[in-house]
């Protein structure tokens, strides 16, 4: 069993709690075969994501760069050393059942690569069902940190939350800073204050917390606490109907005058849920379109907006997942072991830049961003502030 290194396990056990496995594996046979040429066997890909449910654009931004992906690392061949790459689609709606179901028919029709899923309560049983049959599984953007090292067989496409609270650490000097998180009482609140304390306490800041009840919808006491606090940065992990409100009691008090206010940058459909308050909020960012300005990242866009898709937050991430796949193809085909060991350290040119994939836990360190909205017109668009390197916002090691 691995153990992290660090308090981050504490941390991260708090941000996401381990969804129920599932139960009786089922056997894999082998569908790829070896041999290169014409006569190959065909390899079986089953990608497993959200087409509906809650997360569904989520789902959608991850296949479109999955597509793009493939036809960027076949040369728009679909083949891979002679191998026809038969990928299907397949949607778990945000349901960890139906995922599980899914995944164990694939395995007993002999797919021994699967990938996707954006919901981390449908990554980790994914993950164990990878281990019990021992196939390959790439995880979509689903960001669970427990993810990270929990079996040979998982590897991730996407970055996770410790990522996120470690790029919030570079709008200060954690040590010595107040910290405060501005959060729900909720578990989605409580895990980001955990995570918070874990990474940049860990750094030295002094972390404290203002948490709100769920069904407030009059911030203003709470952002009096705010205040008080005399923060160095206030982080804000804040989701649903209220996050409109929620910025305008903080502006209205001055809170996003008197200190940096950090929090996640999200998909293009929640640039416009901060509205005036936007301009003086700082972002971090996992990606939006055009922030790596990188080659790869041109050749995805071109291809997703030709394919009549829109680029977004977690377009990478599945344009990503097809680069790993096609390698680990492309090194072992027809050998989950040899596919697994061909990924783990492999470091390439992703769409966000260099990624690497850690060998000793299979963490994918990548580039994070600093990001602003700017108002253009009545919308608002991201802009670059700075590039983070992803060595600087690794995870802590994972270790058996």
């Amino acid at each position: 069993m691995r153990t992290r290194k660090s308090l981050m396990a504490v941390a991260a056990a708090a941000v996401t709690g381990l969804a129920l496995a599932a139960c009786a594996p089922t056997g894999a046979s082998s569908t790829g075969g070896s041999g290169d040429g014409e006569n190959a066997a065909p390899i079986d890909v089953g990608i497993v994501y959200s087409e509906s449910g809650p997360l569904a654009a989520y789902g959608a931004a991850y296949k479109q760069g999955f597509e793009a992906g493939i036809d960027h690392a076949t040369d728009g061949t679909g083949t891979v050393a002679g191998h026809e790459l038969n990928i299907t689609f397949h949607d778990d709606a945000g349901d960890p059942e139906k995922a599980v179901s899914q995944a164990k028919d694939l395995i007993g029709k002999g797919y021994q690569i699967l990938g996707g899923t954006v919901v981390s309560g449908v990554a980790l049983p994914l993950a164990e069902q990878a281990e019990q049959n021992k196939v390959l599984y790439v995880s979509g953007p689903a960001a669970v940190d427990t993810l990270t090292g929990i079996n040979r067989y998982t590897f991730r496409s996407g970055r996770q939350s410790l990522q996120d609270v470690a790029a919030a650490g570079t709008f200060v000097d954690p040590k010595g800073a107040k910290v405060v998180v501005f959060a729900q009482d909720n578990a989605f609140g409580q895990g980001n204050l955990a995570a918070v304390e874990g990474v940049l306490g860990g750094q030295g800041a002094e972390v404290s917390s203002v948490l709100v009840p769920e069904d407030a919808t009059e911030f203003t006491p709470f952002a009096k606490k705010v205040l008080d606090a005399e923060a160095d940065m206030v982080f804000v992990a804040w989701a649903g109907a209220t996050t409109g409100a929620m910025w305008q009691g903080l502006d209205q008090q001055g809170v996003l005058d008197e200190t940096t206010v950090v929090t996640g940058l999200g998909d293009v459909a929640t640039y416009g849920a901060y509205g005036d308050a936007a301009e003086k909020v700082s972002f971090l960012n996992h990606y939006f379109p055009g922030a790596a300005g990188t080659e790869t990242e041109t050749a995805m866009l071109d291809a997703v907006e030709a394919a009549g898709g829109t680029p977004d937050l977690f377009t990478p991430d599945g344009f990503v997942a097809a680069q790993m796949i096609v390698h680990a193809v492309e090194e072992g085909a027809g050998d989950v072991e040899a596919m697994v060991d061909a990924l783990e350290g492999y470091t390439f040119e992703g769409p966000k830049g260099e990624t690497t994939v850690r060998a000793s836990d299979h963490a994918l360190i990548q580039p994070m961003y600093q990001a602003k909205l700017v108002k253009d017109g009545d919308t608002w668009t991201p802009e670059l502030v700075e590039v983070i390197d992803g060595e600087s916002v690794a995870p802590a090691e994972v270790s058996e």
